[in-house]
C-alpha cells in the first residue's frame, strides 16, 4: 500500500503489485475483511442501499450480523440511507457506515458526507467499485469514484480488487483520530466477479475476528478548573454542538450564556432567553466572546462575531474538519484553562442584567403569543420543546430558530440534534430516524412542510427492517414561511413584487400529507389547536406517527414585529 497526504483531508490509496496474484481474496473475502476493520473501528451501524457491486458487502454484511458484529439497516434510496447513517453516527456518538454500489449511487451521498465534514460527524461511506482495468473503457456503471468527494473527507483509501482492505482501513481512521473520526471517511472497494459467494468462501465459512470497542471521551468537571483572570463583560456563545461544558464554563465563570438549542448548553440559570433580541439592546456592552461549538443560527450573533472591538476566542479542543486555521477571527483556546484565563469573571452585575432582561423578554413573548387567535409556529415550538422529555431533533429554517427564540432554560429535553453542519433541509427525516435507531430512544422531530417533502422518502421501511419511535410534528404553512421573516418578506409586501416572492421564495404547494402518510404506511393526526397539540405531545412517541399543524405564513412577519417591539419594551432600565 503506498500513501500520499492531500489537504485537508488524507488520502491513501492501496494497489496489488500484480494483476491476478495468487495471493489475491477474492470479492466476499476483500468484503469480510472491511466490514471486520470497520467493526474493530467501533462501526455498529452500517445502513446498506442495494446493488449489483457492492453484493460482496451485502453478504459479509449478512454474515456479520449473524455474529453480533453490526447491526444492518436496509434503505432503498441512497440519499435516504446516507442521512440515515449519520443519524446514526449522532445519536449513537460513534462512527456509523453507509454501503453503496458503484456509479450515481455513491453521488448520491454528497449531501449526507457535506454535512457530516461541516458538523464534524464521524460517517463512514464504504462504496464498491469496478476494477481498475475497467475503469476508463466506458464499462457499464463505471465512473470517476476514488475522490468523488472532494477534500470533504477527513481521510479516504482506494482499495484495489483482491487486495486485504483491512490494513488501508486502519491508516485511514488513525489517521484522523482512530475510533472518533472528526469526519467523515470514504472506503472505495474495488470487486471483481465472482461477486456472490463460491463454494470455498461461502456465507458463514469465516469465524468472526475480535473485535475492539474503542471509545474516546473529553471530560471536563468543574472543580478541575483552574482560577479565572480578570474582570470582563464577556458572553459565552455556544453553537451547535457545544455539549453541557458550554453551560458549565459560563456557570462557573458567572457569563451570560447564548445558546443555540442544538448546542445541548440551553440549560441553567445562566441561559438566555431571545438572547438574539436582546443583543440589539445590551450587544453594545459586551467587551469579550467565548465561543463553544459552531454558532450558525443568529445574524445578530454573526454580527457581533464580525466586530473588530470584541477580543473573540474559540474553543477547538480537537481536531475539527470543517476548521481551517487562520481563517476565522477569534483566538483558538485548546485548553479549558486558557478559556477560563481569557474569559475572566463577570463585571459587577452583568450576568444579572442579562437574567433580568432575559425574564423579561420571556414574559413579553409569552404575553404576545397567549393573545393571539391562530397558531403559528412560535406556539408550536414552546409546546414542542416543553413536553420533549426524550431526544429532540429540529428542522433547518424556520423550525429551529422559533424554538430558538421562546425556549428558556429552566427545561432541557434529553438531547437536541440538528442538521447545523450546512443548514440544509435535506436528509432531515432520514437523520431522524437514525438518530431514533442508534440507541432506541424515542425521538420526535419538529420540522417544516417543505422539509417534510424534500425528504419523504425517507418514510419508506422495507418489509422486516426496525421501525424507529420517531414522531414527526409537521409545521405546514404551504410553503416556505422563513422567507417571510427575511428582507425577501419586506419586498413581498410591496405590489409589485408580492407575486415574484411568493412564487419563487414561498413555493406554495397542495401536497396532502394525510395521504402521504397513508401512502407509506405512518400514522397521520391533523391538529387545529394548541390544547390538541399540547394533548398529543403528552402520549408516549411509540412506533412512527405525524402530527400535522396548519398555519398561515401571510401574518407571521407580523407577529415577529409585535414580540420584538414587546420586548424592546419590556427590557428594565440599564442600572
Amino acid at each position: 500500500m503506498t500513501g500520499s497526504s492531500k489537504s485537508p483531508s488524507q488520502n491513501s490509496s492501496a494497489s496489488p503489485s500484480g494483476q491476478g496474484a495468487g495471493n489475491s481474496l477474492s470479492s466476499l473475502q476483500s468484503a469480510r475483511s472491511a466490514i471486520r476493520a470497520l467493526a474493530r473501528a467501533g462501526v455498529r451501524d452500517v445502513v446498506l442501499a442495494p446493488g449489483s457491486r457492492s453484493a460482496p458487502l451485502a453478504y459479509a454484511l449478512a454474515e456479520a450480523q449473524t455474529q453480533g458484529l453490526v447491526q444492518v439497516h436496509v434503505r432503498i434510496d441512497e440519499r435516504v440511507a446516507g442521512f440515515t447513517a449519520l443519524g446514526l453516527a449522532r445519536g449513537g456518538a460513534r462512527p456509523a457506515a453507509v454501503v453503496t454500489t458503484s456509479g450515481t449511487a455513491v453521488g448520491e451521498l454528497v449531501p449526507a458526507v457535506m454535512e457530516a465534514h461541516h458538523a464534524g460527524i464521524a460517517l463512514v461511506v464504504l462504496s464498491a467499485d469496478r476494477p481498475a482495468e475497467l475503469h476508463g473503457t466506458g464499462a457499464n456503471q463505471t465512473t470517476v469514484q476514488d475522490g468523488i468527494f472532494g477534500r470533504f473527507p477527513a481521510a479516504q483509501a482506494n482499495i484495489e480488487a483482491g487486495l486485504d482492505p483491512q490494513g488501508a482501513i486502519a491508516e485511514a481512521f488513525a489517521k484522523v483520530g482512530g475510533p472518533s473520526p472528526y469526519g467523515p471517511v470514504h472506503i472505495n472497494l474495488q470487486f471483481r466477479d465472482p461477486l456472490i459467494p463460491t463454494e470455498a468462501d461461502a456465507l458463514g465459512a469465516a469465524e468472526a475476528g475480535p473485535v475492539e470497542a474503542l471509545a474516546a471521551a473529553e471530560e471536563a468537571a468543574p472543580g478541575a478548573l483552574a482560577d479565572l483572570g480578570g474582570v470582563h463583560r464577556t458572553v459565552v456563545v455556544a453553537g451547535d454542538g457545544a455539549g453541557e461544558i458550554a453551560a458549565i464554563f459560563a456557570r462557573r465563570a458567572g457569563l451570560p450564556l447564548l445558546a443555540e438549542p442544538s448546542s445541548n448548553a440551553r440549560f441553567g440559570p445562566n441561559s438566555v432567553t431571545a438572547y438574539r433580541l436582546l443583543l440589539a439592546e445590551l450587544g453594545p456592552q459586551i467587551e469579550r466572546v467565548v465561543v463553544f461549538g459552531r454558532p450558525t443560527l443568529s445574524r445578530p450573533v454573526s454580527a457581533l462575531l464580525a466586530r473588530p472591538d470584541v477580543a473573540k476566542a474559540l474553543y477547538v479542543p480537537r481536531p475539527v474538519n470543517w476548521f481551517t486555521p487562520g481563517k476565522r477571527p477569534e483566538k483558538v483556546v485548546t485548553d479549558l484553562s486558557g478559556l477560563l484565563a481569557f474569559a475572566g469573571r463577570g463585571a459587577p452585575g452583568w450576568l444579572k442584567m442579562w437574567q433580568r432582561a432575559s425574564a423579561a423578554a420571556e414574559t413579553a413573548i409569552h404575553a404576545v403569543l397567549d393573545a393571539e387567535s391562530e397558531l403559528s409556529g412560535l406556539h408550536v415550538a414552546r409546546l414542542v420543546w416543553e413536553n420533549s422529555d426524550a431526544n429532540l431533533v429540529l428542522g433547518s429554517s424556520n423550525t429551529i430558530r422559533d424554538v430558538d427564540l421562546v425556549a428558556a432554560g429552566r427545561w432541557h429535553p434529553l438531547d437536541v440534534y440538528a442538521n447545523r453542519g450546512l443548514a440544509g433541509i435535506d436528509g432531515t427525516i432520514s437523520t431522524a430516524s437514525g438518530i431514533a435507531l442508534a440507541n432506541g430512544i424515542p425521538t420526535r422531530l419538529l420540522l417544516g412542510d417543505l422539509t417534510f417533502l424534500h425528504d419523504a422518502g425517507g418514510l419508506l421501511l422495507g418489509d422486516g427492517e426496525a421501525e424507529p419511535d420517531l414522531q414527526l410534528v409537521v409545521l405546514n404553512d404551504a410553503g416556505g414561511g422563513i422567507f417571510t421573516t427575511l428582507e425577501h418578506g419586506e419586498l413581498g409586501e410591496r405590489e409589485e413584487y408580492r407575486d415574484v416572492v411568493e412564487r419563487f421564495f414561498g413555493t406554495p404547494h397542495r401536497a396532502d400529507l394525510r395521504a402521504l402518510a397513508a401512502g407509506y404506511g405512518v400514522r397521520h393526526q391533523a391538529l387545529d389547536t394548541a390544547g390538541e397539540l399540547d394533548t398529543a405531545l403528552r402520549a408516549p412517541v411509540r412506533g412512527r406517527s405525524i402530527l400535522e399543524v396548519k398555519v398561515q405564513r401571510s401574518a407571521l412577519r407580523a407577529l415577529h414585529r409585535r414580540i420584538e417591539e414587546a420586548v424592546t419594551g419590556a427590557l428594565p432600565a440599564a442600572p
